[in-house]
């Protein structure tokens, strides 16, 4: 018996119905959520009063001390109060402690994303906090050679560089908003989002970036990197980690140090989610899914197709096609994916789809040819430096997920407003999920298994 499902389609949803025999995973599939705390604020007082492998932030200062707290930017998708009650209470017990609020200062961790404007900070700290902070509540200028320093490089060569107040400040405090999967917190908080492209190189290549929370590839490197910097600091770092129970909603948070933090949240992050290839039986023909009008470098900004077919489509959403999918599967995208350009936000994105994508498709060549070169445009660096644009890399950065390109033969992808649009990347326009699965077929065969990604972790 055919089964219907709703897959997400841009800013709608869309209704598929799948062929008999097909496999669904995700939706009703009784895995457990995180319940919600009760008290949010409670929820906040009680991890910073009993902190994991470190004293409490008030036995970590002396008055008069100069103290950072940096925070996650707004493309972490956590829409609740998390920040701005971490932040409060820590301005609280800094007070107890002889710690002025004038010593300290609001750092947003944005690396190599763009700075964000007053009122967009407000939608994640509150507009008090922001008024009351004003010069003292700062975006990371990953270009601003004045307030960055330099700390060499790890065991293994990797280099440390980070905003200098991590290193002049007595104290670092960095409140986690949201761990998604095993991709983000942990020492990732520092050593990418308050540093520089010199540092973040290493880990943001095609093969570098992972999500995975058991053995996190990406995570082994940062880590080496942030146990370098403590060794060189020579003063404390405290850190706030969390996982929502929903974007608005804790979940657990825990305070203290890195290490002590995120394995607490690792340990809770393994139990809800289940490595990837354990959620099917078996590999797959046909590999389908719908993709949603949103990306968090899209946060009060505009979509565009490389945010929405690779970033999206191939890279947040795409470890299904490896965890899921036979070698030379195909799979089908289900999006309306406009062609519109966002060009105070994402101005280098449209000169990557124009002029790298019509080169090369492949990341590894993109790399070579291309990546120095909008790693230094000056032109787009000053509108990451004094407008609100991401940094040039980003854009370059974005279309890694094309290697999965080397694990599916081909994508489809149902629903594109304009055909052209995905067939600038060499992918398969069709009118609707049934009609690519009917083509998917006639190439894999009358038999071919189907899966049928129908929710994703976190939604």
């Amino acid at each position: 018996m055919a089964t219907v499902v709703e897959l997400p389609f841009g800013t709608q949803t869309v209704s598929v119905e799948l062929p008999d025999g097909a496999s669904v995973v995700g939706g009703g599939d009784g895995r457990p959520r995180l319940p919600p705390v009760a008290d949010q604020a409670q929820a906040v007082r009680d991890a910073l009063a009993n902190p994991l492998g470190m004293p409490r932030v008030g036995e970590l200062v002396r008055p008069g001390a100069r103290v950072l707290i940096a925070f996650d930017d707004p493309t972490v998708p956590s829409f609740g109060p998390v920040r701005w009650l971490a932040i409060e209470y820590l301005l609280g017990e800094l007070k107890q402690a002889g710690v002025k609020e004038e010593d300290v200062t609001l750092l947003c961790a944005n690396a190599l994303h763009r700075k964000w404007r007053p009122h967009e900070l407000a939608s994640v700290l509150g507009q008090e906090l922001v008024d009351r902070f004003q010069d003292r509540l700062i975006c990371h200028d990953a270009e601003d050679p004045e307030n960055l320093v330099y700390l060499g490089t790890t065991a293994n060569g990797y280099d440390v560089e980070v905003h200098r107040l991590v290193a002049d400040c007595d104290l670092t405090i960095y409140v986690n908003a949201a761990c998604h999967l095993g991709f983000n917190g942990g020492w990732k908080s520092i050593v990418v989002g308050l540093s520089t492209w010199r540092s973040i190189r290493w880990t943001h290549t095609p093969d570098g970036m992972s999500m995975s929370i058991h053995d996190n590839r990406m995570h082994q490197v940062l880590t080496e990197m942030g146990e370098h910097l403590a060794a060189q600091l020579g003063h404390p770092i405290f850190k706030v980690e969390t996982v929502l129970a929903n974007a608005y909603t804790i979940g657990k948070i825990w305070a203290g140090s890195i290490p002590a933090t995120r394995a607490a949240a690792l340990q809770v992050l393994s139990q809800l989610y289940p490595p990837r290839r354990s959620e099917a039986p078996q590999r797959y023909d046909i590999v389908v899914y719908g993709v949603p009008a949103w990306s968090p470098y899209a946060t009060f900004a505009k979509m565009n197709p490389i945010l929405t077919l690779i970033s999206s489509g191939l890279g947040y959403l795409g470890g299904y096609i490896d965890a899921l999918g036979k070698p030379g599967c195909s799979v089908i995208m289900a999006t309306p994916c406009p062609e519109e350009w966002d060009m105070v936000h994402h101005p280098a994105y449209k000169e990557v789809w124009e002029r790298v994508l019509t080169r090369t498709r492949d990341p590894y060549e993109i790399n070579a040819l291309f990546l120095d070169e909008f790693a230094t445009r000056s032109d787009y660096i000053e509108q990451y430096r004094f407008g609100y644009a991401y940094h040039p890399v980003h854009a370059i950065l974005a279309t890694h997920p094309l290697r999965r390109l080397r694990h599916a033969a081909r994508i489809y992808v149902a629903g594109a407003q304009d055909p052209a649009v995905p067939r600038h990347l060499g992918f398969i326009p069709t009118a609707t999920v049934e009609e690519a699965i009917a083509q998917a077929r006639r190439f894999h065969g009358p038999d071919a298994s189907i899966v049928c990604i129908a929710r994703f972790p976190g939604t």
